[in-house]
């Protein structure tokens, strides 16, 4: 019997917008997951800083943006824990509540590939999971063969060979932010939930727009 896929999508989603709907509906496409959990970050352990919205509202965010779509989910594990999170503590409690017939995805985009190194149990990740690179389409597939002497050429290999390439979506959350600071619109860049929301709550506003 095949095993289930199960993918999982972390990042500090601050706000989720489409660029990160997109890629993950075509990711699960292109694994064969039977569904992705977006797993909101209470910070990442890279970043020295905390989120702009709080936890529940970027909880609250990804709910909204994902709404109707089956085979996506959205998981608070993270947000439970004290900051930081750890993306080989999170793989591991997912493993143990799908049990072994299920093979855990974990997604990372291309432009991470360099902080890599600085993960925590990044060689213990590597073994656990299915740690799939997305690259933009456009851009130059990520080259892991430089990494060889730290993680080894089976490593590496497993690596390379779950690479996959996702739309371009040029989109990213801090220039949402900064666009709603300057009290400019959004709404291309936002289902229209995400949008009403983030407006309705006035969040990523400057004092100066915020009278």
């Amino acid at each position: 019997m095949a095993k289930r896929k199960i993918a999982l999508f972390g990042g500090t989603f601050d706000p989720i917008h489409l660029g990160h709907t997109i890629v993950a509906a075509n990711a699960v496409e292109h694994i064969g997951a039977e569904k992705i959990v977006f797993i909101p970050a209470k910070r990442s352990p890279l970043k020295g800083f905390l989120p702009k919205a709080d936890d529940d509202a970027r909880l609250e965010m990804i709910a909204l943006a994902i709404a109707g779509e089956k085979s996506f989910q959205v998981s608070d594990c993270e947000l439970k824990k004290p900051a930081p999170s750890y993306t080989l503590e999170t793989v591991r409690q997912f493993q143990a509540d799908y049990g072994s017939e299920t093979t855990i995805y974990w997604l990372v985009g291309a432009d991470s590939i360099d902080d890599l190194v600085h993960w925590y149990g990044i060689v213990e990740l590597i073994d656990a999971c299915i740690l799939t690179t997305m690259y933009r389409a456009g851009c130059d597939p990520p080259d892991f063969a430089g990494f060889e002497a730290l993680w080894g050429r089976q490593r590496v290999e497993k690596l390379q060979r779950n690479v996959i390439q996702t739309p371009l979506i040029d989109i990213s959350s801090t220039e949402i932010r900064n666009r709603l600071a300057a009290g400019r619109d959004v709404t291309d860049m936002l289902t229209p939930a995400v949008a009403d929301y983030i407006r309705k709550h006035g969040l990523y506003q400057s004092k100066a727009n915020s009278g």
